[in-house]
This record gives C-alpha cells, structure tokens and sequence, in this order.
C-alpha cells in the first residue's frame, strides 16, 4: 500500500486550513472589485459619469474648505484684556522661572526636595543645610527651613517626629507673618495626631494634639487650613469624650455614683459634640436615679428628709432626660429618655423647629462605617474616629471640669439641708450685716453743715511729756486734735486725730521701772556679757596614750597554712562551716552519710 505524503496530519486539518484561506481571501477580492469597477464600466453613460465626477470634485472640496474656515471663525474665543495680561505675566514668570532654575541655590533646593520624593530624607538635608550655610542671603531660606522639617516629619519615628516639631517650632519663630507659619502649625498638631492611641490607653498624645490644633485656630483664624484643623480638633475630642464616657461607665459598674456623675457631666460640659452624647446623658440621669433610689430606701432618716433629697436627685434625672429629648431628638437613643420619663410621669417635652434641625444637621453630619473603616480599626492601632462630627465649631477652651469630691461635697450639703431646713433659711441671712454703722443708709445726715475746723499746729517735741510724767510707767499717746482739744493721755476715737507719737516708758506691762532715771541708757539693759571677770586662762590638753597593738606579730593568720622546717608539705587547714561557705564541703545527705570515705 503506498501512502502520500501531504502537508496536514489529517484530512480534517486541511479542510480547516483551506476554509480559513477562503475567509481572509474574500474580502481583498472584494477590495480589488471595488477599486476596479469604474474602469470596467462597458455601458454608453461611462463617459459623462466619469467627467461629471471629475467637474464637481473641486467644486466639493472648496465648499468643504470654506464651511471648515467659517466654523473656525464661530469657535474662535476672543480672550479679553485681563486674559491676555494674565497670559503676558505668567509668560514673564515662567521666564524668570527658567532663568532662577540656573542659580546655584534653586539647583540646591530642587536636588533636595528630589532626594526628599525619593525617601533619601539624610541626603535632602544636607543639601539643605548647604543652602542655609553657604547662601545666607537666599531667596530660598524659608523655604529650606519648611523642608528641612517635612523632611523629618515624611521620615516618621517617634524620634524624628519630635525633631520635625522643633522644627516646625522654629519656623514659626523665625517667620511668624508668613503664609506658610499656619501649615506649620497644622503639622506640629498632626505630629501628636499621628501618634494617638486608643481611648483606654495614654491620652497625652491627644492632649497635646488639642492644644496644638486650638493654637493654630486662635493664632491663624484666616488660613486656608481652618477647616482641616477644625475637623481634626472634633476627631482628637471624640477620642477624649470616649475615655471620659468608658470610665464613667466603669464606675457606674462599681456603683460608684459620685464618680460616675462627674465624670459624665465634664463629658456633658467639655465636648458637646460627642457622638454618644445621648447615651451620656440618659446615663447621667441614671445616676441621679440611683441617687434618689438609694435615698428612699434609708430606714434612718425622717420622712421629710427623704422626700425632700429624693425630689432633689429626681429633678436632676429629668433634667438630664429632658435634654435628649429636646437637644438630641435626631439622636439614636432618644426613645430611651422619652420612655423613662413617661415612667416617671413626667410630660415629655417637644424640641423647637430650630433644635429639631439643628440635631438633625449634626447627626447627618457624622460619617458611617465602611468595610475599610472595620479592616483598619482591626488591624491598625489607631483610635475609632468614624463617627466624629463634620459640622458646627469645636469649643477651644475647657470649662472648669466637675470632680467626684465636688459631687460629694454637694451631696453632703443636700443632706444638711434636708436634715435642717430651718438652718438652711437662716443661712443666706446670716452674713447681712445687721449694725446700722455698717448699711451707710442707716446714718441720719446733718441737717446744718459743721463749722469749718481750724488748722491744728503741729506737734512739738516739748508736747512729749517725760517719762516719769506717769504714775503708772504705762505708755502714753499723744494726739494732734482736730476738732476739739482732748487730753493727751485719752485714747484716740475714730476720726478725731490726724497723727500720734506713742512713748514707751520703762514699767510698762508689769515690769519694774528702772531704779536711777539719770541712767545714760534711759534703763535699758546693756548690750554684753553680764560676768565681765577674766576668765581663767586655757589649760593644756591631756597627753593621748599611746597606742598599742593588740595583734600578735608572730601569730599565724587564721586559715593560713603553717609551714614545716623540714621542707615537707604542710597539711591542709581545716574547715570551719560557722565561719565559711563552699561548695564542695555539703553536708553528706542520704546514704552517702554510711559511706565513711
């Protein structure tokens, strides 16, 4: 049997390969028939068709070439004055551009914030620090101080970012005016920002981001980045309200409702636009709840008492409640305080238009979790921030926050006022002054002028009187009167001396006076030494004995081996275990101690 040899495997393969030539051969045929079929024309009107085509192919081409030009003429934007000098400047400043690209310090800058992009953060500053050093008088000075610190501050570290704050610190002090004094403000708060923890971790970091960002509020309130660092102010006080809350929530566990008031009302008080703001309050009205209820079940106290502290503590529940219900009705939690209150038989009350839209403007403001929001929060160690409010100003500064001996304090005071309520409606009239010297309406006023009163002559030395002028050696005053003359030994009333000289004599307060009054020291003691004999002169110190060594020099040292004339070796010492310690002299334990090697 002979078989052929072909080209394809199989009959199948060829049959394919042959449809797939026909199928690319069809439409080049057709290609080369449409090419063809003018010139194979054969009826009697070729000719005319071919010249009328010929005539109007530039009669086309030219009304094709007019409509274009008439079209660019309508799209054609004639630029006004201020467009074309807008143009003409930027022009001159791209040249003058091109032309500081060539200077040496532009060169410098440019390679730095290069090598910054690239993450080459100790070679940029080199070169900037050359900048500074070597062209004191640059135009790029500022500029190389701001990138000296964005480079500390793109590098990251708790190292680098505490030299990326001095850094920034020091750009503000040395271009306080400049545009770009508020970003770098808005980056020493992004420093502590970066670097916040959880709520029940260190708050430092959140601290100092506060005070940072409320800094830059307060000192660049027209920047363009208010709104960025008004956004990151929110975001640090949701964190500082959360750890408030979960500590009060801690104490609330505890029972411990001193505490769990005041921590709840400096949330209340601090951060306004925390986003469980309703949680803390219907918590705090809660605690006063407790409060009340603890009241009502003491035996001991008189029935008056207890219903006067329990409608004290209620009072302040529904207080509480009434605010969500009236400042919070947009809130999640609302129906909590409205049911509690409807348990107490309170009216619950209907916020305003206004309160209703402006809760309302504050709860759409918050954001909502998304899966990438939960993936992070999972993986990174990073605060929860989500629901942080978008609108409405952050307070810049703290009310004087509320403490749990505060809350004590209040609470003991209402237990005396219960207890006492008599003494509680005397106290506010306890410190009104009751003398008719003291309420200048009391005093009746003259109903004829007094006289004008003489000048008094001024005191002599000889008015003085001497010092055995008195019987009782007391001291004596003497006054300048103003009005009236008065004795010299009278005491002065109020108003009615303008000076006075007060002599001391001797004897006065029980003390004998001085036995000569012709003593030249006017009988006072003499300053010295009362025993004025000579002393003895110094005697001589005794001899110190002589020392004497108790230590014997031939005594051999103790431990010490002793060593034989003979030459021989000397034995070895023995061992004492009261005075010395080794390992290798135990204690024989177990059957070791039969063992008498």
């Amino acid at each position: 049997m002979n078989h052929r040899s072909s080209f394809f495997p199989s009959l199948r393969a060829a049959m394919l390969a042959g449809v797939a030539v026909a199928m690319m051969a069809m439409p080049v045929a057709s290609h080369a028939q449409d090419n063809a079929a003018p010139q194979t024309t054969t009826d009697a009107t070729a000719q005319p068709q071919a010249d009328a085509t010929l005539q109007a192919a530039p009669e086309s081409s030219s009304k094709r070439g007019r409509k274009k030009d008439k079209k660019e003429k309508e799209d054609k934007v004639v630029q006004s004055k201020d467009t074309v000098k807008r143009m003409r400047d930027e022009k001159k400043n791209d040249a003058i551009t091109e032309a500081d690209a060539k200077l040496p310090d532009r060169q410098l800058y440019d390679k730095a914030l290069h090598a910054t992009k690239k993450g080459h953060f100790d070679v940029a500053r080199l070169d900037l620090q050359t900048l500074l050093n070597t062209y004191p008088d640059s135009q790029y000075q500022m500029k190389a101080k701001l990138a000296i610190a964005d480079s500390w501050y793109r590098e990251g570290g708790t190292a680098a970012l505490m030299q990326a704050e001095q850094e920034y610190k020091d750009f503000i002090t040395f271009f306080p005016n400049a545009p770009e004094a508020a970003e770098a403000q808005m980056r020493v708060g992004d420093i502590y920002f970066r670097q916040m923890d959880k709520p029940d971790r260190d708050y430092t970091k959140a601290l100092h981001a506060q005070d940072e960002y409320r800094l830059m509020l307060q000192q660049f309130p027209d920047s363009p980045l208010v709104p960025q660092a008004k956004q990151r102010l929110r975001e640090v006080q949701e964190v500082l309200a959360t750890r408030e809350a979960e500590i009060a929530g801690f104490y609330a566990t505890h029972e411990n409702w001193p505490a769990t008031i005041a921590r709840y009302q400096t949330v209340a008080d601090t951060y306004p636009q925390f986003s469980r703001m309703d949680d803390v309050l219907v918590a705090l009205g809660d605690a006063y709840a407790s409060e009340a209820r603890i009241v009502r079940s003491q035996p001991q106290l008189p029935e008056g008492a207890k219903a006067r502290l329990s409608k004290i503590y209620t009072d302040r529940a529904v207080a509480a409640y009434k605010k969500v219900a009236l400042e919070h009705s947009a809130s999640a939690h609302v129906e909590d305080a409205r049911d509690r209150l409807a348990a107490m038989n309170v009216p619950i009350p209907t916020p305003t238009p206004e309160e209703a839209a402006a809760s309302a403007a504050l709860e759409n403001s918050r954001g909502q979790y998304r899966l990438q929001d939960r993936a992070k929060l999972m993986i990174l160690r990073r605060p929860d921030t989500v629901l942080a409010a978008h609108a409405g100003d952050p307070p810049l500064t703290d009310p004087k926050p509320t403490l749990a001996p505060t809350v004590v304090r209040q609470i003991q005071e209402d237990y005396k006022e219960a207890l006492n309520p008599a003494s509680a409606e005397k106290a506010p009239s306890a410190g009104t002054p009751t003398t008719e010297a003291a309420t200048p309406e009391a005093t009746p006023a003259p109903s004829t002028p007094a006289a004008p009163a003489k000048p008094a002559a001024p005191l002599q030395l000889q008015d003085i009187p001497s010092s055995g002028g008195g019987s009782n050696g007391d001291a004596t005053m003497t006054n300048v009167p103003a009005n009236t003359a008065q004795p010299a030994t009278t005491a002065p009333s109020g108003g009615a001396n303008s000076m006075g000289v007060e002599v001391l004599t001797p004897g006065a307060n029980g003390q004998a006076p001085a036995q000569n009054n012709n003593d030249a020291n006017g009988g006072l003691k003499a300053v010295g030494p009362t025993n004025t004999a000579t002393p003895p002169p110094i005697e001589k110190p005794a001899e110190a004995p002589d020392a004497v060594n108790d230590v014997n020099p031939n005594a051999q040292p103790k431990g010490q081996a002793v060593q034989p004339a003979n030459g021989k070796k000397a034995p070895k010492p023995a061992f004492d275990n009261d005075e010395e310690s080794s390992s290798t002299h135990k204690k024989k334990k177990g059957l070791k101690k039969l063992n008498p090697f």
